[in-house]
């Protein structure tokens, strides 16, 4: 597993309302985003932003990236230390300034609720989200704070 990984999508603008960006309100902010093998994902700017509001945005999917590998770092985490993880829901949060005709992420705060199988296994349900923060790729990858406020069941 470890070494070099690499990704590759292709994102097609579909926007083109005939005459293409000869104005900022004369094109639609449509994207398809492909990767072989897989369904496409019809995306768009977010509303703000001139965007289709029923399709994924690129700060929807950079919560969705964040929100997905800390899970899946978490499961992991979870059978290193012996947790039986029965339920996961996580309802992630960013924070988003925009700057003149930028802006920056200045926070994402993850917010998982786990369900463990017993009570003895509560501490490392709570301690195996540290594992988790330090193993997602996309976490580290962040100019950003990536912060999780975790609660922990039993179920």
């Amino acid at each position: 597993m470890p070494g070099e990984h690499r990704y590759a999508l292709t994102a097609t603008w579909t926007g083109n309302r005939g005459t293409g960006t000869s104005g900022y309100r004369d094109y639609d902010r449509a994207v398809t985003l492909a990767v072989a093998g897989k369904p496409d994902v019809l995306a768009s700017a977010d509303t703000p932003f001139r965007g289709d509001g029923s399709r994924w945005n690129p700060e929807d999917m950079l919560l969705a990236s964040l929100s997905e590998c800390h899970l899946l770092s978490y499961l992991h985490a979870c059978v290193v230390r012996g947790v039986v993880v029965t339920s996961y829901v996580d309802d992630a949060a960013g924070v988003m300034r925009q700057e003149g005709n930028g802006g920056r992420f200045e926070s994402v705060t993850l917010h998982p609720r786990v369900t463990v199988a017993d009570a003895s296994m509560v501490a490392d349900a709570i301690a195996a989200h540290d594992d988790a923060h330090e193993w997602c790729f996309i976490a580290s990858s962040m100019a950003f704070p990536v912060h999780h406020e975790a609660e922990v069941v039993v179920g």
